[in-house]
Formats: C-alpha cells, structure tokens, sequence
C-alpha cells in the first residue's frame, strides 16, 4: 500500500514538472521544514545584462571582462554561462566583437575560476607587445590584490584614498540588487614561466560592471506560500553579501530581526556558535562548498528537515548531506546524478507545490496505516468474541 500511495505522489509529482530519482525523496520533501537555495537561476531568472560600469574606460573594461571569459559570439549570438555571456554582449554592444578580439588577442593560457579563489586569470599576446592578464572576479577579491590602478590612461599606485573609492562605488551598486564584478591587468615582456594564481597580485585595477539578474517574478508568492506552509527558506549565493540581502528582502527571504553573513564570517564561528544562529540566518554570500554543507548540518543538528537545492558541481557534497536533494534540470550532469528530484523548469515556483504533495503522500500513508489498523484490530475482536 505504501508503495503504491508513493507511486502515486510520483505521478503527480511529474505533472508539477517534478522529477522523482527516489522513491523516498517524496516522503522526505514532505517533512521538509528547511528550503536552502542557491539564488542565480532558481529564485533570479538567469538572464543577466549589464546595466552600470565604474572606472577609467568603459570600452577597456568591457574589452578586458570579454576576453576573460569562456562565453564565445557565434552565429550572430552569445553562448556561454550567463554571467560571461552577458559581458560578451556589452562588449558586442560597443562594437568589440568577441572573435575579433580573441583575433586580435589570442588566449595563449588560463587560471580557471573556481569559488575559494573568486577570480579567473586569462592571459593574451599581445600583438608583438609582449603579454597582457586579465584576471576578473568578485570586486573585494581582485581589488584586494590591486597594487595599481588606471586613472585618465595612466597607471598611478593604489592608495587607501582610491581603493575607498572603488569600495565604495562597489557598495552603491551592490545595494541596487546588481551582481559586480572588477576586472584588472598585467602586463609582461615576455611569458611567465609558470602560470597559477600566483600570478593574481600586483594588479593594475581597470574598472567594474554591474549586471542586474531580475528575480522571478512569480518566486514572491512561493516564498510567502512557503512560510504559509511552516518552511523556513535560505539564500545561499555566491554574490556579495549587500547585493544578496537586496533581491533576499525584495523576495520576502530577509525579514526584519534575520541576518545576512559570509561565508568569512562563517569560517569564524564554531559548530557551537554556529548552531545556536543558525535559525536567524537567512542570507550567506560570498560562501565556498564547505560552508554549504555546515549550514545544512547545523540545521539538522537543531532536528529540522532540510531540503536543498543545486545546480553545480559545487553543490554535490551539500546535495548528498541534505535529507532531500533538489537538482536544477538546466544544471550539471553531476548535480542531477547525486540529487533525489529534479526540478524542470528549474525555479523555486514549484517548490511550495511539490513540498505540498509530499505532504498529501504522508498523510494518506498515516490513513491507509490507520484504516489497516482498525481493520485488523476488528477482526481481530471479532475471532476472539466468535
């Protein structure tokens, strides 16, 4: 009987546009009381384009941003993840064409991204002119490591004065809901020998783009139907932490008397402290796969059913450590594999919906349990009096 109650909750499940890997991934989404979710593409709609720039040259910003991306202009469009894709398009939109410049500057090696660094490195011949890194990533991260900077064509050294300045405008448009990023230079006479991260310092600061990633609309009604519903949702980006607390309010997830933390400050509490705030924390930026996974864990250390979402190879540890793993249909292969349910229209929506039907599964299983009870109860009484 239970099987075939699961099944059924299966079925309808898939007409939500929900996916069951596991059959018990039902039972477990219903008990969920905790929803983490990452927000690009699951609570934002994905389609980034730039909106604000800062610095000395909009056109060698967009130049530098372009050709330190893997996002490629073929056939007349961009493709490419969509962060990368979007500087492509400012950069086509001021009339630099993304081939033409990897033509013009051809990659000759890279230091990939990946989420502890927050940065990525490509370097370029520079036309007979010796060799030029780019190196873009999270503003802090890479203005941290600026030794320099361009003002009116000029290299001057970066004072405490000007890099407050770069904070600041950083700041400003981070508390208008856009995702910046800052990009910066460095030039050689001739190839480094080794190229790895230990190339990213000593950087001459360019300049930064902001980019506005719109939430979904129809997210805000899931968010309140959730908390209607007794769940308890939390962001958990990668993005800086005021641009996160932005779009998390604008969404119902930041409220009055929550917090918003990174994951630095993260790495600085104990298992102990961690547990006791844990319940008044509702936005993490800025955070690494680690700290993924100590967020699921102190929820589950305070007897919560904790449910979360992913949709990178970044996310598999913390999708394994949830009681129920929620992978994004549009994500990586590796998400899906490891995850219980996948999500097809790959957004927060169908979350309330889906949680809801798990707990229609429960409740007819507690039934059909208690309707075989009493039967067997009665006929039980029933032989004995006869």
């Amino acid at each position: 009987v239970v099987t075939i109650v699961l099944s059924i909750g299966v079925t309808k499940m898939s007409k939500r546009n929900a996916v069951v890997r596991k059959l018990t991934a039902v039972e477990t989404l219903g008990c969920t009381q905790v929803i983490c979710s990452d927000k690009t593409g699951t609570l934002t709609q994905n389609k980034m384009t730039v909106t604000e720039t800062k610095g000395d040259s909009e056109n060698l910003t967009a130049q530098a941003m372009a050709l330190c991306s893997d996002a490629a202009f073929e056939n007349g469009k961009v493709t490419g993840e969509p962060t990368e894709a979007a500087l492509v398009e400012w950069a086509q939109s001021l009339d630099m064409n993304k081939t033409r410049l990897e033509s013009d500057f051809p990659r000759v090696d890279e230091v990939p991204f990946d989420s502890s660094r927050k940065m990525m490195t490509t370097i370029h011949s520079a036309e007979g002119n010796g060799f030029v890194q780019y190196t873009k990533g999270a503003p802090d991260i890479v203005l941290k490591n600026c030794d320099f900077a361009l003002k009116n064509g000029k290299r001057v050294p970066m004072t405490d004065e000007l890099r407050a300045e770069i904070a600041a405008q950083n700041k400003e448009m981070a508390d208008k809901a856009l995702r910046v990023l800052c990009v910066a230079m460095k030039t050689y006479a001739f190839m480094p020998r080794e190229v790895s991260s230990d190339l990213e310092t000593g950087l001459c600061y360019i300049g930064l783009a902001g980019m506005i990633d719109p939430v979904r609309p129809e997210v805000c009604d899931a968010i309140k139907e959730a908390k209607e519903a007794g769940i308890k949702p939390v962001m958990i980006t990668g993005d800086h932490i005021v641009t996160a607390s932005a779009i998390a309010e604008e969404l119902g997830i930041l409220e009055q008397g929550d917090r918003a933390i990174t994951g630095a400050e993260l790495d600085g509490m104990t298992d102990q402290e961690l547990d006791k705030e844990v319940v008044n924390i509702s936005v993490y930026a800025r955070v690494s796969p680690e700290n993924k996974i100590r967020i699921v864990k102190a929820w589950q250390r305070n007897g919560h059913v904790v449910s979360m979402t992913g949709d990178g190879v970044n996310d598999v540890l913390a999708l394994k450590e949830a009681d129920c793993s929620i992978a994004m249909a549009s994500g990586s292969d590796v998400a899906s594999q490891v995850s219980q349910l996948v999500l097809l229209n790959s957004d927060f929506s169908a979350m309330p919906a889906v949680v809801a039907e798990g707990r229609r599964v429960i409740n007819n299983i507690e039934r059909s349990a208690a309707l075989f009870l009493v039967k067997n109860i009665f006929s039980f009484f029933l032989a004995w009096i006869t």
